[in-house]
């Protein structure tokens, strides 16, 4: 018999964890989806019991509010139908909300008196500082999927990373 380290690993660190997976739902492009999205992603923490800090579910949540928020409001027209998908690995989680509009939005900073444009910009500020990072990619079916990856854990020191 050869000694020293197996050549594999041994099962316990390939082995998916419990919680590991991808998860998606669709929702109609209306008002209403925005606090169902919210609390289907904290429902499915749960269940899963992914442990994940309590700061990172807080931004998580307020980062699924803003995305579907923004596809309601900006992408409806064309897409009457919005897709919630949540991925959950080892050490982060990825939550990405896609529409069938064809317009990839950018982050831009509004004024002081303006009631609303902030909320592309509130994503990629939240996840950069919990050393996350966030980015819009375009679809096979030619609309737009907007992702943020966050840690399950904050970072002592979170270097911004979005795009």
């Amino acid at each position: 018999m050869p000694s020293g380290p197996s050549a594999e690993p041994p099962e316990e660190l390939t082995s998916p964890l419990a919680y590991e997976g991808a998860w998606r739902f669709t929702a109609p492009a209306l008002e209403s989806s925005v606090p169902q999205a919210r609390h289907a992603v904290r429902d499915l923490l749960t269940e899963q019991h992914v442990p994940v800090a309590d700061a990172i579910v807080d931004t998580l949540l307020l980062i699924v509010s803003e995305l579907v928020t923004n596809a309601v409001r900006h992408a409806a027209l064309l897409s009457p139908q919005i897709a919630v998908q949540l991925t959950l690995g080892a050490n982060w989680l990825r939550v990405a909300v896609e529409d069938d509009h064809p317009y990839r939005p950018k982050a831009l900073e509004a004024d002081e008196d303006d009631v609303g444009g902030r909320g592309l910009w509130l994503v990629k500020a939240l996840t950069a500082e919990v050393g996350g990072k966030c980015d819009v990619a375009h679809t096979a079916g030619g609309g737009k999927a907007i992702w943020a990856e966050l840690p399950l854990a904050p970072l002592a020191t979170s270097p911004p990373t979005c795009r």
